[in-house]
């Protein structure tokens, strides 16, 4: 799980929780590369827009997060509440403050405290270790039920390479270039032009492939690190090997991603959406998402309601050009519905409600335009959704 090069410590400052950690601080070694994409939500958070700009200069030695206030929709003071609380960071850390990324996640409008940060952050600089992954990811969650852990190894020239990452999301999940809050880093030496492409080419398969509620969060981020801890440079590997690199790191952002639909606020089934037969993958998304995000679709599912016309419905709503539906097909858990557009003879209701009963579904889409495909991850829709969301600020 360690990770050369990353050392964590966390604390509880009581930002807005008590009695528990809820601010995190990360110290990267002088050799560490960072890349990231974040929102793209018109509402960005300060930390989204001082982290941009950090980041940007490059020489990025620690991260500073924290949960129970995104301050977001703060102004001007939001931002210099940032900018002070980079600086306490950067002062523990002994660099500058332009060398700390900030990060936030909680409720949005709140100007967020300074005075927590000052005070705690001395007491972090100890605790720093290369062991607090698992403590790290506990700490910035917020309406999650469950920490958000993974790590691999990956066997490359005769040597191994660590990835280990932490994520948090439960609700306001359709990130957009992110996701709510995820951190990966690897001992392997990757430039940052390389790190980049790698990081922006997982995400798109990973957490921009999951959908909770349709809604992007204001301080959506994902971070990406190499340390080059290990001695291994990604460009002295084989194509081949460079492929493991990425699939690895893809791999392990999916299983953070699905963890966060897992954890979805209420959910009570874990939804994959399968499509194919489009003229390119755009246009399977759209399908895709159209069928994730539909209020309809989603309460259908928790009900186990075989109501395959909902989906139908989806299919035909999602503006895909040209589509035809006497070539759409649609089946749920192996148990085809639709076949050229109409009820498969083949279909009962009795197969269409055992189909539905398990806590995993898959729907398969053929939309029957070519040869591309996608895959969406989300959650049904229940009651407790509105109750978390009702009460989330109480």
């Amino acid at each position: 799980m360690q990770v050369k090069g990353v050392q964590l410590a966390s604390a509880a400052a009581n930002i807005r929780y008590k009695d528990r950690d809820d601010l995190l601080l990360i110290s990267l070694s002088d050799r560490a590369n960072v890349a990231a994409t974040f929102t793209q939500n018109a509402f960005a958070a300060a930390p989204v827009k001082i982290a941009k700009q950090h980041l940007a200069k490059g020489n990025i030695r620690g991260l500073l997060i924290n949960s129970g206030n995104a301050n977001a929709a703060t102004g001007v003071a939001g931002e210099e509440a940032c900018l002070q609380t980079c600086e306490a960071a950067a002062q523990v850390l002994g660099v500058s403050s332009k060398q700390i990324l900030p990060f936030s996640t909680g409720v949005i409008g709140e100007l967020l405290p300074v005075s927590p940060f000052v005070q705690t952050l001395a007491a972090l600089k100890p605790a720093l270790s290369e062991d607090g992954w698992e403590r790290a990811s506990k700490t910035i969650l917020t309406t999650d039920t469950r920490a958000k852990l993974e790590t691999t190894e990956c066997s490359l020239a005769g040597q191994s390479i660590t990835i280990t990452g932490i994520a948090k999301g439960a609700g306001m999940i359709q990130p957009n270039m992110a996701t709510m809050l995820a951190y990966i880093a690897t001992d392997l030496d990757v430039d940052d032009v390389q790190l980049s492409a790698i990081c922006c080419e997982a995400v798109q398969r990973s957490f921009n492939s999951i959908t909770v509620d349709s809604d992007t969060s204001t301080n959506d981020a994902c971070v990406l690190i190499a340390t080059g801890e290990s001695e291994l440079k990604y460009t002295d590997l084989s194509p081949s090997e460079q492929a493991d690199v990425v699939n690895t790191i893809e791999a392990l952002m999916q299983k953070l991603a699905q963890a966060i639909i897992r954890d979805a606020e209420g959910a009570t089934k874990f939804i994959t959406v399968n499509v194919n037969g489009g003229q390119s993958e755009a246009d399977c998304r759209l399908v895709a998402f159209a069928i994730a995000n539909s209020p309809l679709v989603k309460t259908a599912l928790f009900a186990s309601d075989p109501n395959w016309g909902r989906l139908a419905m989806a299919v035909g709503k999602a503006g895909v050009t040209g589509l035809e539906q006497d070539r759409v097909s649609i089946g749920i858990n192996g148990v085809r519905m639709m076949n050229a557009g109409q009820l498969d003879p083949s279909y009962t209701e009795e197969k269409g409600q055992c189909a539905l009963s398990p806590k995993e579904i898959s729907i398969e889409v053929d939309i029957g335009m070519g040869d591309c495909a996608t895959v969406v991850w989300t959650s049904d829709l229940s009651y407790e959704y509105v109750k978390i969301n009702a009460d989330y600020r109480s």
